[in-house]
């Protein structure tokens, strides 16, 4: 490989312009491309098999109705007063058209279902009053009936009286006494037979009353169990118009829902204001920014007092900006074939500038050394590129497949996010090895200084005298080092993951401002209503369906955290009743996560009734969720992958084990910064954080496998130092020494760079950027500085000669991985470094 980047090396130099042309074809077809094809960029995170998309999907089989998504529209007077008839008559007429927007199967207007909600209530009070009063009739009634079959009684008691003293008196006196004792016995009996017609009426109306008391009760019951539900404020300043999507909100066009944001504000009242919810307004993140700018122009500085000249300063950063030019309009003409989330670019923006900087500084400073020493020009270029460009090429492909690895976790958006990535890093990487060694030709000597250039060839690299490190020094060092970060990484016990919700859109955003306007009028919890599906056993008939969905409804009201709960309707069979449920607290609360969790496992409720859990808050658990698990594993595959690649390159054992540890200290590290700032709120004004909330569910991941990447560059460039001077017949714990000294510089820098572009995006409008932003500076912070600077050296201090151990079996099957093109070195010639002869003091270890 180094020969191969050699030859590539010179064949760029000597023909710059034909490669910088090809690269501005590249970066024009891809550009082209990007136009063409290019498509709109999601801001909704959906994974694939989750309990939510089961729910959804049995909701859009068997009740299409309730399966559309919905956003919130919430209407407000701008001055906090209540709303005039006029200004009702117009926010309900814009609603009641809004169906005319492609996509929009409908809308809830506010202010008629807080009217009938208020009817529904006085009906039931009506209701119930009327049931009062007939049973008050029939209790009067059943006390006539009563009286008058007393007196019935007392009739024919008399008549039966009258009879036997008939019948005493002879057979004449009965015969007599027939007729009229008949007459008046079936006067009895017609009497007896229209009190038994009007005691069957009153039972009938009876019954009838109970049943009608009965649904009464019922609908009362579902009234107060929905009585914290409204849609206007109890002040009549606010109003939430509900606006029904013919397909998910995840599967809603944007230009649909901004169609419904146009139409909205074209028709507003005069002195209401509008705000949307983030189901219609979910903020695509700007790709660059004054953060992301400011960051480029510390990366310049940083170039700038390193190399000594404007050109050699502005090289690296140009590299970089055609490589992301390349990478991420190429990545971005995908987007019209597959979805892509929102942030995705703006991870190869990140990656493609931290790397792209970095893996032509290697290769620039590598060439401007071996100027100064005396190298011909070209030759320089192709040595530059053969050792520095052999472990960039080395250190990028880790990067690369740690990137690709993100979708053996089995998420699709993570793994195109892994893949975007991926393929920045790859196009950096090809323009470092191509580009870098082209624009080095056309420079010249000019990459040089004025008083370098002048002293150019005369003065040879040196190793100056030095003694290895302290013991009691390194281990201080470890001991301190180690404590420090335990104690950065304790907030990560605590980490919750989970997914943006309104609360941390920009606070000048609509979404957000919606989101305050709800908690504040309306209650934390109507951000996050949940939608609760009841699969009953069988069909429910259409008299007793009330009585269920109370029955259920009423169950659903006794779980913890729930404020209100009301039903939604049933399926065409009967055999399906949806519920909205209101927690008490906000989508992301601790409490609400696990509302849903006892929602499930309280499944199968009384007489067999199947529950399921879905919406947005639902959805974004189990997303979160589904991350968390693969979290370890990802883990794992990292950090055999570590340790593979590292036994490859060092051949030793503890080497990588050393450099794996440090790499897991550097993401707890990063994930214990994230908590406290992101989570914890700790120093939150200082990083643009207004509402802590859950830490992005996929950011551990992402985190991990980019960090991964970028400490495997960190251990490469100054560990191989030190195998380089031990086996070149250096004292282990020297070796050490010298490695450090040999690589500290340029690792510095590339650490300073990257650490600037990635902060600078921390100041990013999106708190999924801040967060990614931030963990990626801090991780790299201090897994240069702490881990691979410090942590390491003083290990490998402390284990001297064993460090480089590897049993002989192994060392003969590992091939010779020349990671920095030592032979290479040999066979061109290039100046040796001169050795200075070992301190008499000094022995080998």
């Amino acid at each position: 490989m180094a020969s191969l980047l050699y030859t590539l090396g010179r064949f760029a130099a000597r023909r710059a312009w034909l490669v910088i042309t090809a690269w501005v074809v590249i970066l024009g077809l891809t550009i082209g491309a990007f136009v063409a094809f290019g498509g709109a960029l999601s801001s909704a995170v959906s994974i694939p098999g989750t309990a939510t998309e089961k729910v959804t999907d049995q909701l859009a089989d068997r009740f299409p109705k309730a399966s559309g998504g919905n956003g919130t529209v919430v209407f407000r007077t701008d001055d906090g007063s209540a709303f005039s008839d006029i200004q009702k008559s117009g926010i309900s007429g814009l609603l009641g058209n809004v169906d005319d927007v492609d996509g929009v199967r409908g809308a809830v207007d506010p202010f008629d279902t807080q009217a009938e909600l208020a009817d529904q209530r006085q009906q039931v009070q009506a209701g119930k009053q009327k049931v009062s009063d007939g049973r008050t009739q029939i209790s009067q009634g059943q006390a006539q009936l009563d009286a008058a079959k007393k007196q019935l009684a007392d009739g024919q008691a008399q008549l039966d009286a009258a009879r036997a003293q008939a019948e005493a008196a002879g057979p004449e006196m009965l015969a007599q006494a027939q007729p009229q004792l008949a007459a008046q016995q079936a006067q009895l009996d017609a009497g007896r037979a229209e009190l038994e017609k009007q005691q069957a009426t009153l039972d009938r109306n009876s019954a009838e009353l109970k049943a009608q008391a009965a649904k009464l009760d019922d609908a009362e019951t579902l009234l107060n169990l929905s009585s914290h539900i409204r849609t206007v404020s109890e002040d009549s300043s606010t109003a939430l118009g509900i606006v029904q999507f013919d397909k998910s909100t995840y599967e809603t066009a944007p230009d649909e829902k901004d169609a419904v944001i146009d139409h909205v504000r074209s028709q507003l009242p005069d002195g209401v204001e509008a705000e949307f919810s983030a189901e219609f307004t979910q903020s695509v993140p700007e790709i660059l920014g004054p953060g992301e700018v400011g960051g480029l122009v510390i990366a310049a500085v940083t170039l700038f007092v390193m190399l000594g000249t404007l050109i050699g300063a502005g090289l690296p950063l140009l590299n970089a900006l055609i490589g992301v030019g390349v990478g991420v309009s190429a990545s971005l003409a995908l987007s019209g074939t597959v979805e892509m989330l929102s942030i995705t670019p703006v991870l190869g923006v990140m990656l493609g500038l931290a790397v792209g900087i970095d893996y032509s500084l290697f290769i620039l400073n590598r060439h401007r050394t071996q100027l100064r020493d005396g190298v011909e020009l070209h030759d320089s270029i192709g040595l530059a590129n053969g050792t520095s460009g052999n472990a960039v090429v080395f250190a990028g492909t880790t990067v690369f497949i740690a990137l690709l690895a993100l979708n053996i976790t089995g998420i699709p958006f993570l793994g195109l996010m892994g893949t975007v990535g991926a393929v920045c890093v790859l196009v950096a990487i090809l323009v470092a090895i191509t580009l870098t060694p082209a624009l080095l030709g056309l420079v010249g000597m000019r990459i040089l200084s004025k008083k370098v250039r002048s002293r150019a060839g005369r003065n040879r690299s040196s190793v100056l005298p030095m003694k290895p490190m302290g013991t009691v020094r390194a281990v201080v060092t470890l001991v301190a080092g180690l404590a420090v970060l335990a104690v950065i990484a304790l907030p990560a016990l605590s980490m919750r993951l989970g997914l943006p919700d309104g609360s941390s859109e920009p606070l000048h955003s609509s979404q957000y401002k919606a989101y305050k306007i709800i908690e504040d009028k309306f209650g934390a919890g109507n951000n996050g209503p949940l939608l609760v599906v009841a699969d009953l056993p069988h069909a429910v008939g259409e008299d007793a369906l009330v009585a269920e969905e109370a029955r259920i409804g009423s169950q659903l009201a006794a779980f913890d955290d729930v404020r209100a709960v009301a039903p939604i309707g049933a399926s065409a069979d009967d055999t399906l009743i949806a519920f909205q449920v209101i927690p008490d607290e906000g989508p992301s609360s601790v409490s609400t996560e696990q509302l849903v969790h006892d929602l499930r496992d309280a499944s199968p409720l009384s007489g067999g009734v199947e529950l399921g859990v879905a919406g947005n808050a639902s959805a974004n658990i189990d997303v979160s969720e589904k991350l968390a698990n693969v979290l370890p594993i990802y883990l794992a595959v990292v950090v055999g992958l570590s340790l593979v690649i590292l036994v490859f390159v060092f051949r030793s054992i503890l080497v990588p084990i050393t450099a794996t540890l440090g790499f897991v200290l550097t993401v707890f590290a990063a994930f214990g910064g994230i908590t406290a700032i992101f989570q914890w709120g700790w120093l939150a004004p200082v990083f643009g954080v207004h509402d802590p909330g859950p830490i992005l569910s996929f950011l551990p991941i992402l985190l991990m496998g980019i960090l991964f990447g970028l400490a495997m560059d960190y251990q490469l460039f100054l560990v191989s130092g030190m195998r380089e001077a031990y086996v070149h017949g250096a004292p282990a714990r020297l070796a050490v020494r010298r490695g450090l000294r040999a690589g500290r510089v340029v690792v510095t820098a590339a650490a300073i760079i990257m650490i600037s572009v990635f902060a600078g995006f921390v100041f990013s409008n999106s708190v999924m950027i801040q967060s990614i932003g931030f963990g990626l500076a801090f991780g790299v912070l201090i897994d240069a500085f702490v881990i691979r600077m410090l942590l390491i050296p003083a290990a490998m201090h402390l284990l001297g000669r064993a460090a480089w151990w590897i049993p002989r079996w192994l060392d003969r099957i590992l091939p010779d991985v020349d990671v920095e093109g030592a032979s290479l070195e040999r066979t061109h010639g290039h100046p040796q470094v001169e050795e200075e002869p070992e301190p008499a003091a000094v022995g080998r270890s």
